[in-house]
């Protein structure tokens, strides 16, 4: 059992989570399903999932095992590095059930993790929580399983930020949603300089702030700092002209795009009215 694994959970296996959760039967009061990404060196990352339907009672535990098998070898097709890493269930703790369920992930991959993720909104947010289990017991004695708590963090590939920060903006005041559309390039570029400029002047107050002995300075953060300043110092020197050409062929880019997509249009066109 390795209790220094990270687990690494992508939004989109929380959106994929909540959305079964909301879409579940009307007598089920907890959801499952299974865990799709990657293991590797103690840190497993997940980028997928689907739901496995099931209905717990008091002594048993019934699952659709053969629609989970179905579903993974359809994902397969699609994504072949995607690999069973384990298994999620909606609440806040683990119940009697999970031993259950866990063995039988401990059959389709070694050393399967549990992850929790809280969709009651308990304290005012969704909790996340990850567990690997342990067997327990003396040989030929009774057996049981321990459920271990291990470091969960939430990562995401730069699409996924993206998506993220389109998320938040669909959030109205007084908790409406509303439509938004995706910004244009340069609009985006825009908006990154701008952040980048507020992270460089935040920086920038800090080093001041320590320089004059108004705040103590910390030593991982001049580690982090001074790796930037060398990554810099290493690039090469931007010049006005240079980045001038740069926005030149980004607006060429665009434009030529706009005239293939009004030609295609006009083709389709004369296409349509010369077949009649």
């Amino acid at each position: 059992m390795a209790l220094n694994l990270v687990v690494k959970v992508h939004p989109v296996v929380l959106y994929q989570i909540v959305d079964a959760y909301e879409r579940r039967n009307a007598d089920s009061h907890r959801v499952i399903g299974t865990l799709l990404g990657t293991s590797d060196k103690g840190v497993v990352e997940i980028t997928n999932c689907f739901c496995v339907p099931h209905k717990e009672h008091a002594d048993q535990v019934e699952a659709e095992l053969n629609y989970a098998k179905d579903v993974y070898e359809l994902n397969r097709r699609v994504n072949a590095s995607e690999n069973i890493v384990g298994w999620w269930a909606t609440g806040n703790e683990v119940t009697n059930h999970s031993s259950v369920i866990h063995e039988y992930y401990a059959r389709e991959c070694p050393e399967p993790v549990h992850v929790t993720l809280d969709t009651s909104l308990a304290g005012g947010r969704m909790g996340l929580r990850a567990y690997v289990c342990a067997a327990l017991g003396v040989p030929r004695g009774r057996q049981g399983a321990m459920f271990t708590a291990v470091d969960v963090r939430l990562t995401a590939y730069e699409p996924e930020i993206v998506g993220m920060q389109l998320c938040q903006k669909t959030m109205g005041p007084g908790g409406r949603s509303r439509q938004v559309q995706p910004a244009a390039d340069l609009a985006l570029v825009a908006a990154a300089t701008s952040r980048l400029w507020g992270t460089i002047d935040q920086l920038l107050a800090y080093v001041e702030e320590v320089l004059a002995g108004r705040a103590a300075g910390d030593s991982a953060a001049g580690r982090e700092l001074l790796q930037l300043v060398q990554l810099v110092q290493g690039m090469p020197s931007l010049r006005g002209d240079a980045l001038a050409h740069g926005v030149k062929d980004l607006l060429m880019v665009v434009t030529l795009a706009q005239l293939i997509k009004t030609q295609l249009q006009l083709n389709e066109k004369l296409t349509l009215l010369t077949s009649q």
